[in-house]
């Protein structure tokens, strides 16, 4: 594994700290040295190797931080950023997971009133204390109260895009040990569900000691929690990674077992109660056979397979995204479980940000990008300006106007079909910050809430699906994971508008949004609306985060034909142009 995401986090420390202390200009080049580093498609450490000069060939990276880079892959420190953190000792992560707190503000707080934690933060808004603060009021404390439950909660879990990734790295590893024989992902993370407590891994061997010896030897640890027979648990870049080894014969009743949900291994295990079984992580037994306390008594039915173990019960195969309890159950049963769509059936992203608006790459090297990934079709959908927005186009003057020029000259040369668009915001009465001339020269129309993004947005949401330029309602309740939970939606209501007036409701794909969630796309479909899968895409590099919005997709039981961009260019016309 690269340490590219380790250095970007230690750049990103770096700039909210800076931030704390007051630092202008500084921050920025910070954090867009961090995204390019992700973005960066080699390992950092090899260019760091190489020297500053090496590092400094990553767009956004200076002298300054490249000897940062390469002092921190040298020694596993950055000095001057060890000294920030001794002089500003917060929890800076916790702290502002609560929504309207940043870096800033932590650190006025942490000179004002010493606050380094959660705890401590709460400690002084109860007490009246924030208020008193020089830039601080009454409500400003008490938006702090009311939130400081949310992001203690937050802060327990991490994105599904920031676990996942080291659950797959993982995975694979332990899948190259000789005494493994099967391994696989367990938990939410392989439900995908939004946000995790921690890495579930399974694997199946013969011989424990090995398995776990090799786990707690793999190089991305960071940590060694606990290690037991069959048992380990380390810690792998913030995340908590924990290890169980089954023999093989029980492998696929551990993973139905440990997949869960609970919720849905109840109402598994009551459906073989109906038929005189028992299911759980060890098989599923005869219990007409025997009545014993021990969890293998009985005749051992099926334990090797998940499908052996739902077909013992007179079931179907439940993909794990469905497994939440919502009805898989009985469809699964009867026959009807859907069709799920698959990440090979997605075939473009009419969500995407260029140079032009707050991305860091040009339109071309967008679609360059899009066509390297392998869509039929991309849109450029850059940010007009206006509330919430950041480094939007402007309008009324010509600047969209100019940039719809500069897309349709590279449509003209490039591999794929390039749809031209705007993400316009929807302000708080439901209005579109773009004229309707403008938007009915583009091709496509995003439009979303960026700004007071608490109450019930349903009303909001309702009148932009309505208008006629509108074609897609952009992550419809704003909502950031881990950081604020967005507007409150009456998703039918909304969807059987959108159905109505030919309105997408989106999926966003980014693991910090992830927004529409599975049980709200359920809902969307089952009242007649038609989704769209988009990565919001800054950079070539995000647009293999499409995966977790098809995922969530499945969550939410969604079938090919119900998501727009799993159709043709031609189709995706149709669709805009009604």
């Amino acid at each position: 594994m690269s340490r590219n995401d380790e250095v970007a986090t230690e750049l990103e420390a770096f700039a909210d700290l800076l931030e704390a202390k007051g630092v202008e200009y500084k921050p920025r080049a910070y954090r867009r040295a961090a995204e390019n580093i992700r973005e960066y498609p080699g390992a950092i450490e090899g260019l760091a190797a190489d020297g500053e000069d090496a590092v400094g060939e990553i767009d956004g990276v200076g002298d300054a931080i490249s000897s940062k880079i390469v002092e921190y892959v040298e020694t596993g420190e950055i000095g001057e950023l060890a000294e920030l953190r001794e002089e500003l000792p917060v929890d800076m992560a916790a702290l502002t997971a609560v929504e309207g707190v940043g870096p800033k503000t932590v650190g006025d707080l942490y000179e004002a009133l010493g606050i380094t934690t959660l705890d401590e933060l709460e400690s002084a808004a109860e007490a009246g204390e924030i208020q008193e603060v020089r830039g601080f009021g009454a409500k400003t404390e008490q938006n702090i109260l009311d939130n400081i439950d949310f992001a203690r909660e937050a802060h327990e879990r991490s994105l599904l895009g920031e676990a996942r990734p080291y659950g797959e790295e993982i995975r694979d590893y332990l899948a190259g040990v000789d005494a493994v024989e099967r391994c696989a992902l367990g938990g939410s993370i392989r439900r995908w569900k939004p946000t995790i407590g921690d890495v579930d891994v399974l694997v199946g061997s013969d011989d424990d000691e090995a398995v776990v010896e090799a786990f707690t030897d793999w190089d991305g640890t960071d940590s060694v929690i606990e290690a037991g027979e069959t048992k380990a648990s380390v810690r792998a870049g913030g995340v908590r990674v924990d290890l169980r080894v089954v023999v093989p014969e029980e492998f696929g009743a551990a993973m139905q077992y440990f997949t869960g949900s609970k919720a849905h291994n109840v109402s598994v295990r009551n459906r073989a109660i109906e038929r005189d079984l028992k299911v759980n992580e060890y098989g599923v037994f005869d219990i007409e056979v025997v009545e014993d306390d021990d969890q293998r008594a009985g005749r051992l039915v099926a334990g090797e397979t998940e499908a052996g173990v739902y077909e013992a019960i007179g079931m179907a195969w439940v993909p794990p995204e469905l497994r939440e309890d919502r009805g898989e159950v009985a469809a699964a049963a009867a026959g009807e479980l859907p069709d799920l769509l698959a990440e090979g059936d997605v075939r473009g992203d009419l969500h995407t940000h260029s140079n032009w608006s707050d991305g860091g790459y040009s339109i071309a090297e967008m679609v360059d990008g899009a066509t390297e990934f392998g869509h039929d079709y991309v849109a450029i959908s850059d940010h007009a300006t206006g509330p919430g927005m950041v480094g939007g186009v402007g309008v009324p003057d010509e600047d969209l106007w100019n940039e719809l020029d500069e897309i349709e000259a590279v449509a003209a040369d490039a591999e794929i079909d390039v749809f031209a668009g705007v993400e316009a915001n929807i302000a708080p009465d439901g209005s579109i910050s773009v004229d309707d001339d403008l938007l009915a020269a583009l091709d496509i129309v995003v439009a979303s809430p960026h700004a007071a993004l608490d109450g019930d947005g349903t009303d909001r949401l309702v009148t932009a699906a309505k208008h006629p330029e509108v074609d897609v309602i952009g992550h419809p309740t704003g909502r950031f994971l881990n950081r604020r939970p967005g507007l409150d939606v009456d998703v039918e209501r909304l969807a059987t508008v959108a159905a109505d007036h030919g309105t997408a409701l989106e999926i966003n794909a980014s693991p910090a949004r992830l927004d529409l969630t599975g049980s709200a796309v359920k809902q969307a479909t089952e009242a007649g609306a038609t989704v769209v899968i988009n990565t919001d895409a800054h950079g070539p590099g995000e647009f293999e985060q499409i995966r977790y919005g098809v995922h969530t997709a499945r969550r939410g039981w969604a079938e090919p034909g119900d998501v727009l961009n799993a159709q043709s260019a031609d189709t995706v016309r149709e669709f805009i142009n009604e």
